[in-house]
């Protein structure tokens, strides 16, 4: 008999971690492990791009209501709404807030609601041989569900979240692996939870690249048009704190009193849309900066531009940066503290400053030079970003006893 492997997450919406999700499901070997797929939400347009090998578990309403906004919840659900407005109200006097991350609330609040909440979670029926827990917080799987091994997931710099630590060590030591998408995410972990480095170990986002050339040539991007005699830039990602579109836009600010032509596209949506699209207009940017909005597939774009960019404050491994550099787009990237682990600087990409003026200096100069860009790119073209050699590695982290014998 095959073993059994539940793979959990919250839903599938347009995200780096949705997206690196769809990879992992195509990547792994149906032919010796049945894999099923627990989603608290049945939600999102990569719903579409499961495998059919894949078994969806039915939707549990209770389940699809952490996702759901408390007013909608309330009624149905008051216990759990009233564990979401608790940890709201709470977590504020418990928890400054680093100044390095105004997300911090984000990370405490959801940490707070789902520890409020996990007693009246529903127990995910039958036994399975291994779970993965995709996305933090990972309350369900290490509480709710009945498996021999569990593995849990780690895609963000854990050092930028403010959490009430010894509650998350406590949900943390359920799992018998700890899987870090990144050396440099590993490390940050293990700064928050040295207790648990022996249980770490890097696994990498996994990626196609024949599908993703695929979607790539799916279409022509008619509405990112080249200004005359200018560049196009493009940037991916959520409309939130860690991405720094903010700095984006002051970025593009510089890069025009510079003088230069360019127009700078950004793909995404997310809570700061207004504030953002507000700045753009303060800025006077509107020429430069231009908002695409949410894009199911925005691998045309990437393909089509002169210079991907990405601004982050902080990243785990950005799936966007991975597929730019396997479109052998040219690519620059912030110094956030994990860059490192996702480019080589001056080999495949360029590692930029992140205050705007200085980051601007560093686009004009890649901008002037096309055959620096060009050898970036080709540089790119050598490498592998696939991930797939780790498979073995985490099916013997699943499945240990098969893996022996």
């Amino acid at each position: 008999m095959k073993p059994r492997l539940l793979i959990t997450s919250f839903c599938m919406e347009i995200g780096g971690i949705e997206r690196s999700l769809v990879e992992l499901l195509r990547a792994l070997d149906t032919g010796r492990m049945d894999v099923d797929l627990l989603l608290c939400s049945h939600t999102g347009p990569l719903l579409r791009e499961i495998p059919a090998g894949i078994r969806l578990l039915p939707e549990d309403p209770r389940l699809a209501s952490l996702l759901q906004p408390i007013r909608q919840v309330l009624p149905r659900h008051p216990l759990w709404a009233g564990a979401r407005l608790l940890a709201k109200a709470q977590v504020p006097r418990r928890f400054p807030i680093p100044p390095h991350s105004s997300d911090g609330v984000a990370y405490a609040t959801l940490q707070q609601y789902w520890r409020r909440s996990a007693p009246l979670l529903p127990a995910v029926k039958g036994e399975y041989d291994a779970v993965i827990s995709f996305q933090w917080p990972h309350h369900l799987a290490a509480g709710r569900v009945n498996a021999g091994q569990k593995l849990a997931w780690v895609h963000t710099d854990f050092r930028m979240a403010a959490l009430d630590v010894a509650e998350d060590l406590a949900v943390w030591e359920r799992f018998e692996g700890i899987a870090c998408v990144s050396q440099g995410v590993l490390e940050g972990f293990c700064e928050v939870h040295p207790a648990l480095r022996e249980r770490c170990f890097v696994f990498e986002n996994l990626l196609d690249p024949a599908a993703l050339r695929t979607r790539a040539a799916a279409f022509v991007p008619e509405d990112m048009p080249r200004p005359a005699g200018g560049f196009r830039l493009l940037t991916v990602g959520r409309y939130c704190y860690a991405k720094a579109f903010d700095q984006a836009i002051r970025t593009a600010k510089a890069l025009a009193v510079l003088g230069l032509r360019f127009c700078w596209y950004a793909i995404g949506y997310g809570a700061e849309e207004q504030a953002l699209h507000a700045l753009a207009a303060e800025l006077e940017v509107g020429d430069y900066f231009v908002f695409l909005g949410k894009r199911e597939n925005p691998a045309p774009y990437i393909a089509a531009c002169d210079l991907y960019l990405q601004p982050s404050r902080y990243e785990g491994k950005a799936v966007t940066v991975m597929e730019a550099l396997s479109l052998h787009a040219p690519v620059a990237v912030t110094d956030f503290p994990t860059a490192a682990a996702q480019v080589t600087d001056g080999y495949d990409a360029r590692i930029l400053p992140m205050e705007p003026a200085a980051a601007a200096q560093g686009i004009a100069a890649l901008l002037a030079d096309p055959a620096e860009r060009s050898r970036l790119a080709a540089n790119a073209a050598t490498g592998d970003y696939s991930g797939w050699s780790q498979l073995p590695k985490l099916y013997e982290k699943l499945f240990p006893a098969q893996e022996e014998a």
